[in-house]
């Protein structure tokens, strides 16, 4: 199982929020940058990079904080926020990105995402399945939508798609556990899915009992930020699994 900590990005500051509200922000690196290097100083290779004001406003807005940090780390970055067009596309993968999410664009344009599943190939594309109460929320998780997200992800593994990062919004940045109950039913549908976790991870043995699910990857965010789990214990833990 990989380990991938998260960036999110508000202002090109490195913030997190609590269950998607974007009042509740709180800013932990200036510079996120900064954040990138003391990850790949660890020993970590990947990252997940979020535009939180691209996926707010529906265009990137924080294109050059992913040109720096792929510029200047060797990190494998997964970008996501804003990318609603193949101009989009195009830009965060010639800024550095190696994957990019397609979240909201996903159920608002199908036919688009399709398209590009054909043009880039499914190894560069992840399916952003985010929800609240077991529905597939959009916008920078300001909408919900009327899809149940193992429906959903099915839709597109059908048409190719190999990676999804799902989030259980309910427990996004609040250090309560992630939500083993979805990750379960996702994959008991879809065995074969590289499915990323997301939100709610906030020790060591949080990340254990997702390995045990049988996710490819786990993102951590707040757990790292407020000093529940070092890095090193985030490499140790990346080389048991």
């Amino acid at each position: 199982m990989l380990i991938i900590p998260a960036i999110d990005i508000i202002g090109g500051e490195a913030v997190r929020l609590s269950k998607g509200d974007y009042s509740t922000k709180t800013v932990y690196y200036r510079d996120p940058l900064d954040a990138a290097k003391l990850f790949e100083g660890a020993g970590l290779k990947r990252l997940h990079l979020v535009d939180l004001e691209g996926a707010k406003a529906g265009c990137i807005v924080n294109l050059r904080t992913l040109e720096r940090i792929a510029s200047r780390t060797s990190l494998t970055i997964d970008f996501g926020g804003g990318v609603k067009s193949t101009e989009a596309l195009d830009s965060a993968f010639n800024a550095g990105a190696y994957q990019v999410t397609c979240g909201s664009i996903a159920i608002k344009n199908r036919a688009l995402v399709l398209e590009w599943i054909e043009r880039f190939g499914p190894e560069r594309l992840i399916l952003g399945a985010d929800c609240r109460n077991g529905l597939v929320s959009t916008s920078g998780w300001l909408e919900d939508s009327s899809l149940e997200v193992s429906s959903f992800i099915s839709s597109y593994t059908e048409k190719g798609i190999q990676y999804c990062i799902s989030t259980d919004i309910s427990r996004d940045g609040m250090l309560q556990g992630p939500s083993i109950g979805l990750y379960e039913s996702i994959l008991s549908r879809e065995p074969g899915l590289k499915l990323i976790a997301s939100g709610g991870v906030s020790s060591v043995e949080d990340l254990y009992r997702l390995k045990e699910t049988g996710v490819y990857g786990a993102i951590v965010g707040k757990a790292y930020y407020e000093n529940r789990i070092s890095l090193e214990k985030l490499r140790e833990v990346e080389s048991a699994c």
